[in-house]
């Protein structure tokens, strides 16, 4: 099974957070931390990634905080990975030598496999996500309470 590294963990969990605020109302970073037990100065990080990625936007203020910066539907795993400085490539990144068949058809292999979980990183929306941690808790009988 694969991990998730926290990085990519705490950061889905702070944008599901922000996917349930109405829209056009900022979240803080200390509410989000609040109902999702993340620690602040960890996530005050990521959200920098993710604004300077395009994924939330800021404002400052008292009811400043952060938001989402496109629809749920419109934030792909894929973007997020990638504005948190996240990767699943494979380890192979240099090609092998020519006379190094075995070496080619693993390097071919660990390409393919990349290319495939690139294309599904790209279609899992931040909306999916959702929709799934939502199906799973309704089948685990909780509470409307939303913890990621």
């Amino acid at each position: 099974m694969l991990k998730l590294t926290t990085r990519i963990h705490y950061s889905v969990k702070a944008l599901l957070d922000l996917s349930l605020q109405p829209a056009g109302t900022a979240a803080s970073v200390q509410a989000i931390c609040k109902r999702q037990s993340l620690p602040a100065p960890y996530l005050e990080k990521l959200l920098i990634e993710l604004r300077r990625g395009g994924i939330v936007c800021s404002s400052r203020g008292a009811q400043g905080g952060y938001s989402l910066a496109r629809s749920p539907q419109e934030i792909s795993l894929a973007q997020i990975l990638e504005a948190v400085g996240e990767t699943l490539s494979p380890i192979l990144e240099t090609e092998p030598q020519a006379a190094q068949v075995e070496d080619w058809v693993t390097y071919s292999l660990w390409f393919r496999l990349n290319l495939k979980l690139t294309e599904a990183l790209e279609k899992i929306s931040l909306e999916d996500l959702y929709y799934d941690a939502r199906s799973w808790q309704a089948s685990q009988g909780e509470e409307s309470n939303f913890i990621v």
